[in-house]
């Protein structure tokens, strides 16, 4: 081989090599300068370190009559956490969306009831926000997240309607079918959070116990709403075990005197969840732990009269580091 092939061969090398130099500079240049994407949309304020997590918390406002109370502000509301004042980090009154399960009792006792309650499904999902997202669990002796087209949620009426078989057999896995419905919505994309039970009786079928669902529904955030079709003379415990859940959680247990009912109790859910007012704050003072804390909600309008304040009796404490005081807490990215 020449000498004059050989630098050339070797000219090939070096720009070849000085090729690859520039790929990986201009690759590491653009990753340091990509934008992370956060965890939550951030509106306000930035992230903070804290040790613990942001607590949000649905409030519903209401006067001796039962009407919601609209126009109150931040100054209006105190939150107490084991009796300690906290400082708000988040306050909004804007409808904004929820994600939703609707918990369907389709055990043996429940086949006259179904139609009724496919309805009120119905109007249920064509009175809320847009934007909400639902999904529907059935149950019997099993338990069953109904197919929404391969999609977790749903945002359109008509789909969720689908879904709704019109059989009704076998035993009332009510518990698991919380459970179940607790789970999924560890999948959605908003943080306010709700589940609507719709059942005639008692749990005869499930894993699950009453006090392990009822730690579950704490420690998830999320509220649930109960409609109740007990026969004129039951009397079964577990009419008690939904109405504990729903007080617990911050939600409501109606008792329908007939099935037309059904369908003015879930317009009534949806109306309460449109009339809330969303506070949060960082849990302040020391041993958190994870045990239950118990929260309090005041309201001070004196020139409104006497208020009912409704909201979640407490939060179990979780440690995770970053969040955003700032941020309206409400959409969380994954």
């Amino acid at each position: 081989m020449t000498r004059i092939s050989q630098i050339c061969r070797y000219t090939r090398y070096l720009k070849y090599g000085l090729f690859l130099f520039a790929l990986f500079v201009d690759i590491a240049s653009s990753k340091a300068q990509a934008p992370q994407v956060p965890s939550y949309q951030i509106e306000v304020s930035p992230m903070v370190s804290v040790a613990s997590d942001l607590v949000l918390l649905s409030v519903n406002v209401t006067d001796k009559q039962g009407n919601f109370v609209p126009g109150l502000k931040e100054e209006n509301f105190s939150v107490y956490d084991e009796e300690r004042l906290q400082s708000l980090t988040v306050f909004q009154r804007e409808d904004t969306p929820v994600s939703v399960g609707l918990i369907v009792d389709h055990s043996a006792s429940m086949e006259s009831k179904l139609p009724n309650v496919v309805a009120a499904i119905s109007a249920f999902g064509r009175s809320g926000n847009p934007e909400d997202e639902m999904f529907v669990v059935d149950f019997n002796d099993t338990v069953k997240v109904e197919p929404l087209g391969g999609k977790d949620f749903t945002s359109v009426p008509s789909e969720l309607e689908a879904s709704e078989p019109l059989s009704a057999s076998g035993r009332t896995a009510l518990y698991d079918a919380l459970a179940q419905g607790l789970t999924h919505l560890q999948l959605s994309h908003w943080q306010r959070r709700a589940l609507i039970v719709v059942s005639d009786g008692g749990d005869n079928a499930s894993l699950y116990k009453r006090s392990e669902i009822l730690k579950l529904a704490r420690e998830s955030k999320v509220t649930i709403y109960s409609i109740i079709l007990l026969h004129e003379h039951d009397k079964d415990e577990d009419a008690k075990a939904l109405i504990q859940l729903s007080r617990e959680t911050g939600g409501v247990a109606f008792l329908p005197q007939s099935q037309g009912s059904v369908m003015d109790f879930s317009l009534l859910i949806a109306k309460d969840l449109r009339e809330q007012y969303t506070l949060g704050f960082v849990p302040e003072g020391k041993g958190m732990g994870s045990s239950f804390r118990k929260v309090q909600v005041h309201v001070a309008a004196p020139e409104l009269g006497k208020l009912n304040v409704r909201t979640r009796s407490g939060y179990f404490a979780e440690s995770r580091g970053a969040v955003p005081p700032g941020s309206n807490g409400l959409r969380d990215e994954r």
